[in-house]
């Protein structure tokens, strides 16, 4: 074998390992500075009710960045949007978001990361900014279940 084919060999061996590699690491694009928090909230029993097609539910997720993969998360739509599971209609769950929290208590609406550290004793990482979420310094509005 000439020299010129086994340089080609080992060229095209290493663009395939190179691949192979961006494959298999996981995509980092988003923080998962809030990763510990997250998984604080599901430790200590918050669940958090929602919908696929709820913008309220949407922006919730969003103050978690990549960590929100973690959240204790329930899905109430039907997968036609039309409906909603029977765990949801158990739980009487009427607009989303909605969280429960370990005291027994609910919160209606989307939630600052702050309120949901006050209600499940879950530290936010120091450095974490908790926007308010709406004009008033609370929650926002929750979407109800009908569309």
């Amino acid at each position: 074998m000439n020299a010129n084919k086994k340089t080609l060999i080992i060229v095209g061996a290493v663009v395939v390992v190179l691949i192979a590699v961006l494959f298999l690491i996981p995509n980092t694009s988003g923080s998962t500075k809030l990763n510990g928090f997250a998984q604080c909230l599901k430790d200590k029993g918050a669940v958090f009710y929602g919908a696929f097609w709820c913008s309220h539910c949407q922006a919730q997720k969003a103050l978690f960045d990549a960590s929100a993969e973690l959240l204790p998360y329930v899905e109430c739509s039907t997968p036609d949007a039309k409906g909603q599971t029977q765990i949801c209609i158990d739980k009487g769950i009427s607009q989303y978001p909605t969280w429960y929290f370990p005291d027994g208590s609910r919160g209606e609406g989307e939630q600052s990361l702050q309120t949901l550290a006050d209600k499940t004793g879950c530290v936010l990482p120091s450095g974490t900014d908790s926007p308010s979420l709406s004009t008033n310094g609370t929650s926002s509005p929750a979407t109800t279940t009908e569309q």
